[in-house]
């Protein structure tokens, strides 16, 4: 996955700012950063549900704007809530969405594998928050992905599932699957994510591996460059620092 210069905006706003990515292939790459960063914007340019106003996004060697549809067939994309028929049941839903593909997976497996097979034949509208977001995760591997998107895949969920989920995206990056987490769960993304970059305005203001970007490797301190003036206490509370550890030097220059 290859993103340079990517650019939106709405309005006099800007979504998204020159942001620059390399995700490779089996990487697990977490997006962190406060509500009304830019992760959002950003995630659905990289599928191809939004059109960038500038810079150069590649997925699987593919334009997701222009060449969409025969990118969609080869992703998957786990949304945080809604879009399911609440009158439909968990088996019968995952058989609608394998007629979509070519070669989908086999529903019956996908529900043991998220651990729905107790509630195949229960409507959708009677799930728990917890269940459904593991439907949502089933669907989202109907298709046989070879990149797939996550955003927050494990909100309300018990530490059961929770764990068990992230077993299956361990499993799937060991497979060569490339997944692009969004979370707020800090521990979420230092257990999965082999690499992370923190959004705030529009910009990546911090990237690297979960232990760099803690300071927990030889070198304690990560030095990057942005826009002079950036809010660092929504990157504090991610990384859990206090005002000292995280701090502007010079204009645009952070430690």
């Amino acid at each position: 996955m290859h993103v340079r210069g990517l650019k939106k905006q709405y309005g006099s706003r800007n979504a998204v700012n020159g942001i620059d990515l390399e995700i490779g292939v089996g990487e697990v790459f977490g997006i962190l950063g406060p509500n009304g960063a830019g992760k959002t914007t950003t995630v659905e340019i990289l599928e191809g549900y939004r059109k960038p106003d500038s810079g150069t996004v590649k997925v699987l060697g593919l334009d997701p704007w222009g060449d969409g549809d025969a990118l969609k067939a080869r992703i998957g994309v786990m949304l945080q809530s809604g879009g399911l028929s609440p009158g439909l049941k968990p088996l019968e839903t995952l058989r609608l969405y394998a007629a979509f593909y070519r070669s989908p997976d086999d529903p019956k497996r996908l529900l043991d594998l998220v651990g729905l097979n107790d509630s195949a034949q229960t409507p959708i509208r009677r799930l728990s928050g917890g269940q459904y977001q593991r439907l949502s995760l089933a669907l989202a591997l109907i298709g046989r992905p070879e990149v797939l998107f996550l955003d927050e895949p494990t909100a309300g969920m018990d530490p059961r599932a929770r764990a068990t989920t992230w077993e299956i995206i361990q499993a799937l990056s060991a497979q060569g699957v490339t997944i692009v987490l969004t979370t707020h769960n800090l521990a979420e993304a230092e257990t999965l994510c082999g690499r992370i970059a923190i959004i705030d305005r529009g910009s990546v203001v911090a990237e690297g591996s979960p232990d760099e970007l803690t300071g927990a490797v030889l070198h304690p301190e990560t030095v990057f460059t942005s826009i002079a003036g950036l809010n660092l206490d929504p990157l504090r509370m991610s990384l859990a620092v206090n005002a000292d550890a995280c701090r502007e030097t010079a204009d645009g220059t952070y430690v």
